[in-house]
């Protein structure tokens, strides 16, 4: 019997081909261009991390860790935020480790959703929320965030409002956001708190760029757990890559409520099972360095944050400056641009750079048609070389 000459892929999935990430790194590489598109730093993370890696290879710890991670990564896990966010996990019960945040949103999701459920997130959003919510069969409710006249991201209250209804099962929240570089506030965030507990709904909070909140953000890192109402039913989400520039290592962690995270590991167990046991001890070793080694994390890319801002200004674009994470966002209306996708596609043969259009991550894709992302988690050098080459744009309009 002849098959039918369909797309078998399930048609929840059908809108998700390619990711953007990896059609602008194989354009880079393609077209020796720079690459500010995808985050990933282009350094390695504190050697204290990388020699306990290297020790635990060679020490035997390459098997199967416990389901739920190893009890020193749990328990350093804990410790970092008692330490830095004043919150309280039980290491055995209310941390789960994972596959890096991805698996963690995705496991949250599939483990909290029934199909048509409904999800608020805030767009733009990063592509993987929208496919963890379609494996779920869930629906997503956007928020949509817009610069203000300052160049701040905000969303509209009303419209979070609306965003609410009889089939709310959950709120996923990122910030600091990836990739407007938003950090919420603390009025915006008592705002989602208050709708999740009028709602009776529960909270999924992406907080991997949590140390990376500039001094010149309007407010610092505040965790939703943290508010009033709020830990018994969120699922607090991070991981080690952007912390520790160790992306390709992908080790992150939930944190939650006994019930909540027990749901989260009876799924993670079927998706991983396991994962990356002799990174799991070097990761425990680095979430324990000492206070320096976070504050010069954020300093250092708060100088390359500032490096690119000026470079890109320089250039001709409209800059939005961000406030946390690993990018910036620019309106390219000023240097001919009419469509993000176009322009990113366009500009590694026009100068040698590659970019992603932040309208793939809206529904409304209106809204960031002419927005486009770059990531400065790049050595100074690379960047000043992109900043050279984005000043010909002007010339090739």
């Amino acid at each position: 019997m002849t098959l039918p000459d369909v797309d078998p892929l399930v048609a929840r999935m059908r809108p998700f081909g390619t990711t953007i990430f990896a059609e602008m790194s194989a354009l880079a590489v393609r077209t020796g261009a720079v690459n500010l598109g995808q985050g990933f730093p282009d350094s390695d993370g504190p050697p204290e991390m990388l020699a306990a890696a290297a020790d635990a290879l060679r020490t035997g710890q390459n098997q199967y860790p416990p389901g739920p991670g190893i009890p020193a990564l749990r328990a350093a896990a804990a410790a970092h935020q008692r330490r830095f966010w004043n919150l309280e996990y039980d290491p055995d019960g209310e941390i789960v480790v994972t596959a890096g945040a991805t698996e963690a949103i995705a496991a949250s999701i599939l483990a909290l959703c029934e199909p048509g459920d409904e999800v608020v997130c805030f767009e733009p959003y990063y592509d993987s929320y929208a496919a963890s919510i379609a494996l779920a069969g869930a629906v997503r409710r956007p928020v949509t965030l817009r610069p203000d006249e300052t160049g701040r991201y905000a969303f509209d209250p009303a419209e979070l409002r609306a965003a609410f209804g009889a089939r709310t099962r959950l709120v996923l929240l990122n910030s600091p956001h990836n990739p407007t570089g938003k950090v919420f506030t603390p009025d915006e965030l008592a705002l989602v708190a208050e709708l999740c507990q009028e709602h009776g709904t529960f909270a999924v909070t992406d907080e991997v760029y949590e140390h990376l909140v500039f001094t010149d953000a309007a407010a610092g890192h505040l965790p939703l757990a943290g508010l009033p109402g709020m830990r018994e039913r969120t699922l607090r989400i991070s991981s080690a890559g952007k912390t520790f520039s160790c992306t390709g290592w992908k080790v992150g962690w939930v944190s939650g409520p006994a019930p909540l995270v027990s749901a989260v590991l009876r799924v993670k167990q079927f998706l991983t099972f396991v994962n990356a046991a002799p990174l799991q001890p070097a990761i425990a070793v680095a979430l324990a360095l000492p206070d320096a080694y976070y504050t010069g994390f954020r300093e250092n890319m708060q100088q390359r944050r500032d490096q690119l801002v000026a470079g890109l200004t320089d250039a001709g674009f409209d800059v939005l400056v961000p406030e946390g994470t690993y990018f910036v966002t620019a309106d390219v209306t000023a240097l001919g641009g009419r469509d993000g996708v176009e322009f990113c596609r366009s500009l590694p043969g026009r100068c040698g750079v590659v970019a992603v259009p932040t309208q793939v991550f809206y529904d409304d894709p209106e809204a960031g048609r002419r927005l486009v992302r770059f990531a400065f988690c790049k050595r100074p050098e690379v960047l000043a070389e992109a900043v050279t080459r984005l000043r010909g744009l002007a010339t090739t309009r």
